[in-house]
């Protein structure tokens, strides 16, 4: 089946990501209702538990380490975050390099540093007080709902399917530009995380979003 714009979007099915990419609140910024899924099983190299920034040397991935399992298949809501390392204080010095310079960075700085001293021992948590702070950030306000259980796939009359943008190196999502830190350096960046537009853009971020369009099979 061919891609098409939609215009509106109306009961949303998607991941709950790490500081989600701009695909992904474009989706939620448009949608009637959420749904989000947290039954399915946990994929390595998707945005499940990465995100991707404008550092001064060009795209940065920002990886949170997860602890192994001997288990072949493992649900994300039970996949455990690994605590060896020090990656929320790694994380937050390379936010800090790519957008302290930022228009909006100092606004939002009191608000996103708790996450990054919060202790976390389940990556869903994680991934929902990400999506709360940007959510809250742009003043976007609405209810969102868990999935029960796993479905392959779903009736798109009912229920809008974006769970493929967790794949973000499959997502080639399009979207208009907006003034980026180095973009003298690197030219314009496309889909980072939401964080990039918010720290660029303020106040203007959710407009932004509201007038952007994606695609769906």
């Amino acid at each position: 089946m061919t891609l098409k714009p939609l215009d509106k979007y109306m009961n949303l099915l998607i991941h709950p990501t790490y500081f989600p990419s701009i695909s992904h609140f474009v989706a939620l910024s448009q949608a009637d209702s959420i749904m989000f899924e947290i039954e399915d099983n946990f994929q390595k190299q998707t945005n499940r538990n990465r995100t991707y920034i404008y550092s001064p040397n060009g795209i940065q991935l920002l990886n949170i380490p997860v602890k192994h399992s001997n288990k072949s298949h493992q649900k994300t809501k039970d996949i455990q975050l690994e605590t060896q390392f020090d990656w929320q204080k790694q994380h937050f010095k390379s936010l800090e390099a790519a957008y302290r310079s930022s228009p909006f960075f100092e606004y939002f700085e009191d608000d996103i540093r708790p996450i990054f001293e919060k202790k976390y021992t389940f990556l869903l948590d994680l991934n929902f007080d990400t999506f709360d702070f940007i959510s809250k950030s742009m003043r976007l306000k609405f209810d969102y709902e868990t999935t029960t259980e796993y479905f392959h796939e779903v009736n798109h009359n009912e229920i809008l399917d974006f769970r493929h943008l967790v794949n973000g190196k499959k997502d080639d999502s399009q979207f208009e530009q907006y003034p980026q830190v180095f973009e003298e350096k690197e030219g314009f960046l496309n889909n980072l995380t939401v964080l990039d537009l918010l720290f660029n853009e303020g106040k203007y971020a959710l407009d932004y979003l509201k007038n952007q369009k994606l695609t769906i099979k």
